[in-house]
């Protein structure tokens, strides 16, 4: 079996894999790099879901790629949007034919003896074996398992009649007008899923354990609509981009500040949607806002529904599934045809692939990461992990950017290898994600990564920050280190020792 070498490969084609391939070839126009892609199509999470009125959960002009700004005035766009804006920006780039689909990764090799890495895996049509090696290695597989989402152990599921999903694995043949459907959550994917279903099916109940935030925002953005009037459209949706990123940090550090103040602002805003005679502890949450990710809604959809009589909220825990339900804690039943577990995601780093130096195994989950974007300890590696109080490609585009950056430097000074070494011990137990009480992170903290102690180890989600030091600060600060192409630093040669572990 011969092996695709690389001067860099990038892992997925989704959002994060399409803008950083798009920086490389804009930035570091002499690298010969590859995409590798499990699914047949671009689009990552966009093309892995499916299921009715997938949507967008930011604004789509912080979402977009900073080099080419969402050019539509719906705010929360729509999956196949999504996804063909993955697609056509692909397309714009000439990034599209460097994508190999198809390809299941499960392991990467790092030899420093060779100062490549080699990566095994397996077609997924023929299930016949591929190899590919690089010089460099850049992940972009996001935070979670692509082939199952989370579902609880429901006691006495088996007893249920009728259908039973997770939104991750949306059947298209499902049928559900004129049905009785509960969906089992209270995240961004049930307040998504109520209201799609709520207009054929017979009746969508939201059954959830605790409330969430729930913001409602226009769903059109009328003040682009004028300015498109007046100045060239390229302007407006920049102006819209900065005035959106600018507005939404706002509210985080103002949530921050006083938590108190914006828990009444949002919670009125439930109300106002919802009315007087509305029961609010269906929507008022017992944490305070951004200690778990926000939920928004455009233009009322969710709360419209409920008015409607097509939707109902019930705040209560399972006792058990029926054949015709879900019996309650409080003895209440809940009658369904069918249920739909939207609770939540599995979280898996680097898409469940093996990550190894020198044949030996890395754990991941007690490594810290440098600067949000590289590895500690791990040689020629980046991954691109976005936000998780703001929206992800705002991160992703700087820390792609970061990466080409590196990549420049490396090759104007001869340089062959780099990596990132924690001599001070900054490591702390707690993930990466630990800033969201979700339970999705909760649950996958001992997937992840280790938070620092102080900086560069320790993730500031904070963009202007973020934009300052990727982008402008100097590379060289004596953690990174770096291997000549002709002598090894005996410095590197330190750091390689305590890569693995």
């Amino acid at each position: 079996m011969q092996s695709q070498h690389y001067d860099v490969l990038i892992i997925g084609a989704g959002l994060s894999g399409i803008g950083t391939a798009c920086h490389l070839s804009r930035e570091c126009p002499d690298r010969r790099f590859a995409i590798l892609e499990r699914r047949d199509d671009v689009g990552g999470t966009w093309d892995l879901f499916r299921y009715p009125g997938i949507r967008s959960d930011s604004d789509m002009f912080s979402f977009g790629f900073n080099f080419r700004p969402w050019n539509g005035l719906k705010v929360l766009a729509d999956g196949p949007a999504i996804r063909r804006y993955i697609g056509d920006t692909a397309a714009e780039f000439g990034v599209r034919d460097k994508i190999h689909f198809g390809v299941d990764l499960n392991d990467a090799n790092w030899c420093s003896e060779q100062r490549r890495w080699t990566l095994q895996a397996k077609d997924t049509r023929t299930g016949e074996p591929r190899s590919y090696s690089c010089d460099y290695l850049i992940s972009c597989t996001g935070y979670y398992d692509h082939h199952q989402g989370y579902t609880p152990e429901f006691p006495r599921l088996e007893q249920f009649g009728g259908r039973f999903i997770h939104p991750q694995q949306w059947p298209e043949d499902l049928d559900y007008r004129d049905k009785k459907v509960v969906v089992i959550g209270s995240g961004a994917t049930a307040v998504t899923l109520v209201p799609a279903l709520a207009g054929d099916a017979a009746h969508v109940t939201m059954l959830q354990r605790s409330p969430t935030y729930v913001l409602s925002i226009p769903a059109y953005d009328k003040i682009s609509a004028i300015l498109q009037k007046f100045l060239p459209e390229r302007w407006v949706f920049r102006m819209a981009r900065w005035r959106n990123i600018k507005l939404q940090r706002w509210m985080f550090k103002v949530s921050k500040r006083w938590p108190s103040l914006m828990r009444a602002l949002y919670l009125r805003g439930v109300r106002k949607g919802l009315g007087e005679d509305f029961d609010m502890r269906h929507f008022t949450p017992d944490y305070m806002p951004w200690d778990q990710r926000l939920c928004a809604i455009p233009d009322d959809d969710l709360f419209d529904a409920i008015k409607s009589g097509k939707a109902s909220v019930v705040t209560d825990q399972i006792e058990s599934f029926t054949e015709s339900g879900i019996r309650l804690k409080s003895g209440r039943e809940l009658e369904a045809d069918i249920i739909i577990s939207a609770t939540g995601l599995k979280l898996q780093v680097l898409g469940g692939m093996a990550l190894r130096v020198d044949g030996e195994a890395v754990q991941v989950n007690r490594k810290l990461t440098y600067k949000a974007v590289l590895m500690e300890g791990v040689p020629n590696m980046s991954w691109i992990f976005g936000y998780t109080n703001a929206p992800w490609t705002l991160k992703a585009d700087i820390a792609a950017r970061y990466v080409c950056r590196l990549l420049n430097h490396m090759k104007r000074n001869n340089l062959r290898v780099s990596v990132a070494v924690d001599r001070e011990g900054c490591a702390e137990e707690t993930s990466v994600m630990s800033g969201l009480q979700s339970g999705y992170v909760q649950r996958g903290n001992d997937v992840l990564p280790r938070q620092g102690t102080r900086y560069p180890w320790r993730l500031l989600n904070d963009y202007e920050k973020d934009s300052k030091i990727l982008l402008e600060s100097p590379l060289l600060d004596g953690i990174l280190q770096f291997e000549s192409g002709s002598k090894s630093d005996p410095n590197f040669a330190r750091a390689a020792e305590a890569t693995v572990g």
